[in-house]
């Protein structure tokens, strides 16, 4: 993982500090409805407004495509984060030009303001050099605590962090150690949980965590196409035929790599996917043709409880079935509280990400007792394929 620089010894006393943040919580019908971003947030804005700074917040939210769309103002976020902060949040009706700098000369030392939409801008995500000028004269630091966005080379992420003095925020520095310590130099053995529907999606990732961990085990959907890439009858469950022959490949490299890989031995099947539909637990080799697999069976999930007994670092990205509804999410839940009570025992360190693994962990009651649980999804996803993040490689 590249270098960076963190706020450990940076004097920020009586200077404007501009943090880019992610503010792109979950809305609906105008209403935040999870602030899990923000909260996370708020350690780097508490840290530099007490000693001193002017903390001037930017950040994207949704797809304007470089138009002003009110309903995707950052009001509503600037709001919140004054709420889960305790103290007034000043909101600049544009992130650049006279609205910006007028809120934020008139800002004292300790004072925040959130700036608005950077993708109001058509210049942000073109990583306009001009528009990244702009921003870098607003401030005299660059702080990047988004790592959610750091695998994108925009204005707010790249280009200004090479105009100014830039450093790692606290959440950006605690997601790159803990990312870090799961593949760059964990304790082994390590294992890596991944799920989904598609192999077609994940074939970085796959491709990269062959050669890095000692098990890779292999769920959801994506399993489905391993499984009859070696002539396993999986009926009428989802799978990818045109992807055969990747599978194949990839189950080589881990061989020649000595990675093991774990693919369900049995499966709870359906003959539709609907809540509470009646469901019959077979062989993986026993699928009825008229049936989907839609969740791992009760042997698979004691093997892999087995198998991750013995490992020190577990990487999850994705749920082992259709966890979205019962009673086809109880593989994932089943072993998302064995990891829960290996981390909890000290003898697992568990990092997880992705929308979906977020959620199936929420579900089951187990986000707070994983080591660390990453709110990022694509920058997650692109660090676990070994990619170089561009809003992590501008901090060094």
């Amino acid at each position: 993982m590249a270098a960076y620089r963190t706020l450990d010894g940076v004097d920020v006393a009586g200077k404007r500090v501009l943090v880019r943040a992610d503010l792109n919580v979950p809305v609906r019908d105008g209403q935040i409805t999870d602030l899990t971003r923000i909260e996370r947030l708020s350690p780097t804005i508490k840290e530099l407004a007490e000693k001193g700074a002017r903390v001037i917040v930017c950040s994207h939210f949704d797809r304007p495509k470089g138009k002003v769309v009110p309903e995707m103002s950052l009001k509503p976020m600037a709001i919140a984060l004054g709420k889960v902060l305790g103290r007034t949040v000043h909101f600049a009706e544009d992130c650049i030009g006279p609205a910006a700098t007028s809120v934020i000369s008139a800002m004292h030392n300790g004072d925040i303001a959130v700036l608005e939409n950077t993708r109001f801008h058509a210049g942000e995500e073109k990583n306009d050099p001009a528009l990244a000028k702009e921003f870098a004269d607003l401030a005299d630091i660059f702080v990047n605590d988004a790592f959610s966005a750091a695998h994108r080379a925009h204005a707010s992420t790249e280009g200004v962090a090479h105009l100014l003095p830039s450093y790692a925020g606290r959440l950006m520095q605690a997601e790159l150690e803990a990312l870090g310590a799961a593949l760059d130099h964990p304790e082994r053995p390590v294992a890596a949980i991944v799920g989904g529907a598609k192999v077609s999606t994940k074939l970085d990732l796959l491709g990269n965590l062959v050669a890095k961990v000692d098990v890779l085990i292999i769920g959801g959907a994506m399993a489905n196409t391993f499984l009859a890439a070696q002539g396993v009858a999986v009926g009428k469950s989802l799978q990818e035929g045109e992807m055969h022959a990747t599978a194949l490949d990839i189950l080589a490299k881990a061989k020649a790599a000595g990675c093991t890989v774990m693919l369900p031995t049995d499966a709870v099947t359906a003959t539709e996917f609907k809540a509470h539909a009646a469901t019959k637990i077979v062989p993986i080799n026993a699928v009825p043709a008229d049936s989907m697999i839609l969740d791992v069976g009760p042997a698979t999930v004691a093997t892999l409880v087995a198998e991750l007994a013995k490992v020190k670092t577990l990487v999850w990205n994705g749920p082992l079935g259709a966890f979205e509804i019962a009673p086809f999410d109880a593989g994932t839940t089943a072993l998302a509280l064995a990891v829960a009570a290996a981390t909890d025992a000290g003898k697992l360190r568990s990092v997880a990400g992705g929308g979906d693994t977020v959620s199936a962990l929420k579900h089951a009651g187990v986000m707070e007792r994983m080591s660390y649980v990453s709110s990022a999804g694509g920058a997650f996803l692109e660090w676990l394929e070994g990619k170089t993040l561009p809003g992590v490689a501008a901090l060094g």
